[in-house]
């Protein structure tokens, strides 16, 4: 019986409240009606892929392919978020098991934040509420201690000495080990470095990384002495990428 009382009490109130903003129920019917017919995975996953960066791209890729695999003629008002559960469970279950794998834990996480970039757009575009967005009502797995760490003076030396003795290229390989070491920037970071970006007078290098971070990075003199020499010695000048292979291509 109370609950009865509730209900009916709670009924009231959004009566009284709709009301009073000059709503009727049947103005919320025909906004409900009005909301564009939500596109299948097959027909939207494109669509966003072509509108994310390269970088989100490639993060996600794989884990719309396989929402395409499982889902991809449902449209995304569909799925719920015990399905979107399962389909993490499935994804995780499923991952392919490395030396450093962890159970399938992040691959579940990166599903459903590669669900919540979909959706996002999704409710964006219009296709969805966000009140019923499901992705976002999936929490992902709590992540694990990183076991990450620093590598030892000794095994860092032993890199150093085979990359300055092997290999197609190993001015070119010791120098970008020097930068890394020195600098500890990105792949990203190393890749964008141009002529122009170096410092001579203060040993600074400005390194652009990731989520267009940008800063002054100080080296020591040995590194911008290489620097500038691998520049002059590879013709890398003004706004070209510094580093370049020995036939003068930016390397990749």
């Amino acid at each position: 019986m109370s609950d009865t009382t509730v209900g009916r009490a709670e009924l009231d109130a959004a009566r009284l409240l709709l009301a009073r903003m000059g709503i009727s129920p049947a103005d919320l019917v025909e906004a409900a009606s009005d909301r564009l017919p939500a596109p299948t995975f097959a027909e939207y996953v494109p669509v966003v892929a072509a509108a994310v960066s390269d970088g989100t791209r490639r993060a996600y890729g794989s884990y719309w392919k396989r929402v395409l695999e499982q889902w991809g003629q449902r449209r995304l008002d569909e799925p719920t978020p015990s399905e979107i559960e399962q389909l993490a469970e499935y994804t995780k279950a499923h991952v392919v098991a490395r030396r450093n794998a962890r159970g399938g834990r992040s691959a579940a996480e990166h599903l459903i934040a590669s669900l919540r970039c979909l959706y996002k757009r999704a409710v964006a575009d219009g296709y969805v509420a966000a009140a019923d967005n499901p992705a976002l009502k999936v929490a992902k797995p709590r992540r694990l201690p990183s076991t990450r760490r620093a590598v030892a003076d000794s095994r860092l030396a032993e890199i150093n000495s085979v990359a300055a003795s092997t290999g197609d290229d190993p001015a070119l390989d010791s120098l970008l080990l020097r930068l890394h070491t020195e600098t500890a920037c990105r792949r990203g970071g190393a890749l964008a470095v141009r002529a122009v970006d170096l410092d001579p007078d203060q040993c600074l290098i400005l390194l652009r990384e990731k989520g267009d971070t940008v800063r002054w990075q100080p080296v020591s003199p040995t590194l911008m002495r290489h620097l500038q020499q691998h520049a002059e010695e590879r013709q890398a000048s003004g706004t070209g990428q510094l580093l370049r292979y020995r036939n003068g291509q930016p390397i990749t």
